[in-house]
This record gives structure tokens, C-alpha cells and sequence, in this order.
């Protein structure tokens, strides 16, 4: 195969790479069957049996590696934030029930208070 083609593949895979393709849509996956086609090629022309697109296929796959990275770091980000989502969620119902309780313990005293002795009423009311 000549060097004018196989700098066709790399020349789409750049465009890939930069997010500028001008025969796939923009934001494709990068992998050996959009780069064949951004290259204005058919699906599996780059094939490992061939020898070769050895450095192309290799350069595909860092590309491909690059382009997962971010994705895999923001779903870390994401797992992170929703431990700490429950984790404030438990505090908050903890919260709540304390305060439920209180409340309770609260209506309970004062009503100890009214039937065991009188008292002034405008500390209550």
C-alpha cells in the first residue's frame, strides 16, 4: 500500500483526534472502522492482519485510551459525589428523627407538667 494512503488514515485520524471530521459526525468514538471512513475508505479496510497498519492500529488505540480517560476520571468524580450525597442524606435523617424525638420528648414534659402542679402558663403557650 503506498504512503499516500497510509497518510490518509493518519490525516483522519488527526481530524478525529481534533474533533474537526469532515466525512463522520463530530464526536464519533475513535476506532479502526471511523478512521477508514473519515479517510474516505470503507469499514475494515485497517485490518491487524496487515502489516502494514501496525502503527496506525497502534496510534488508534492510544488515541481511543486518551479519549476514554476523561470519561473514566468524571465517572470517579461522580461516584465520589453521590458517597458524600448519601452520606449528608443519612445525617439529615438522622437529624430529622432527633428532632422528631425531641419534639415528642418536649409534648411529653409539658404535659407532666400541666397535671402534676400548676403553673404559669405564658412560659408554655
Amino acid at each position: 500500500m503506498s504512503n499516500e494512503i497510509i497518510d490518509d488514515y493518519f490525516e483522519a485520524l488527526e481530524r478525529l483526534k481534533n474533533n474537526v471530521p469532515i466525512r463522520i459526525p463530530k464526536g464519533s468514538k475513535i476506532n479502526n472502522d471511523n478512521v477508514s471512513l473519515e479517510a474516505g475508505r470503507k469499514k475494515g479496510t485497517i485490518k491487524k492482519s496487515r502489516p502494514v497498519f501496525d502503527e496506525l492500529i497502534e496510534e488508534i488505540k492510544k488515541a481511543n485510551e486518551k479519549d476514554i480517560k476523561p470519561i473514566l476520571e468524571l465517572q470517579n468524580k461522580s461516584d465520589k459525589y453521590k458517597e458524600k450525597f448519601l452520606h449528608y442524606k443519612k445525617l439529615y435523617e438522622e437529624c430529622l428523627n432527633r428532632e422528631l424525638m425531641y419534639l415528642e420528648r418536649i409534648d411529653k414534659l409539658e404535659q407532666l407538667l400541666k397535671t402534676n402542679r400548676p403553673i404559669n402558663n405564658e412560659h408554655f403557650n
